[in-house]
């Protein structure tokens, strides 16, 4: 006897629905798949990332087909960019017959970074996530989220003290959403420009002494922090809309500050 076909197995995803609710996301989420990314000196860095996959379910639907997701996932055969983001995710849409799509992926990148004073080099993780959408109308967005990790300095503390001054790592966030290829090394150059110091993978004893001193005598707030970091990203033309977030691991509190700026360019005011 034959094994039976396709053909005569029930599609039960694609059967109709009587309740006539639409469905805004469904899909796929957590999984993890290699990926091959551009950076700026011409190379490609090999790593993984986790992707969340879903489309928009109309309400005559009963389900997706989860199995497509993957599908477009390994049709990839790992060359995903930034460019490659809106063809997969447009094939996407199309093999699942949906209106609506949206990607996440999120994975480590990392970055070379000379000591300010001894030169030593060591590479820095950032994470890194590329969100794409399909919205009504076929209309696709892309934006980029780094999380860039450093130091803060107190103002309050350093003015209050006698000597010395507490400080902390911080987090700093930017999602933006581009109109225009912005390098992932270029954001996180610009966040590191307005930290108090940069922070590194590996330093030397006059390293030490400088990103020391440098912190102590350029102070900031976590609100001076979103502040500077906006000022940029109001400049940089390839940005439309930005959300920045700080976030700093208090070393005298067991709570962090948090501060929060959200824009959008192309409004106006």
């Amino acid at each position: 006897m034959n094994a039976p076909t396709d053909l005569a197995i029930p599609d039960v995803q694609g059967s109709a629905d009587s309740r006539r609710i639409a469905i805004n996301k469904v899909g796929i989420k957590s999984i993890r798949h290699p990926v091959k990314v551009s950076d700026r000196s011409g190379g490609v860095q090999h790593t993984v990332a986790i992707f969340n996959m879903y489309v928009g379910l109309p309400h005559n639907f009963k389900g997706t087909h989860m199995s497509r997701f993957i599908e477009i996932l390994n049709g990839n055969e790992r060359e995903i960019s930034v460019e490659s983001f809106e063809p997969m995710l447009r094939a996407m849409v199309e093999r699942l017959e949906a209106e609506t799509g949206h990607i996440e992926m999120t994975f480590p990148y990392f970055i070379n970074k000379a000591a300010p004073v001894s030169g030593v080099q060591s590479l820095m993780d950032y994470e890194v996530t590329f969100t794409g959408s399909i919205r009504e109308g076929s209309v696709y967005d892309f934006s980029m989220k780094v999380i860039v990790p450093v130091t803060s300095l107190c103002p309050c503390s350093k003015k209050i003290s006698e000597y010395g001054a507490h400080n902390q790592r911080s987090h700093v966030t930017v999602t933006a959403v581009l109109n225009d290829h912005l390098w992932i090394e270029e954001m996180v150059q610009l966040v590191e420009s307005q930290a108090s110091c940069e922070v590194y993978g590996l330093l030397k004893r006059p390293d030490e002494k400088y990103v020391t001193e440098r912190a102590y005598n350029n102070p900031k707030f976590v609100e001076d922090m979103v502040r500077d970091v906006a000022g940029e990203l109001n400049r940089e033309p390839r940005i439309d809309a930005y959300v920045v977030e700080s976030e700093n691991f208090e070393s005298i509190h067991n709570h962090s500050a948090y501060a929060l700026i959200e824009r959008d360019k192309r409004l106006p005011g």
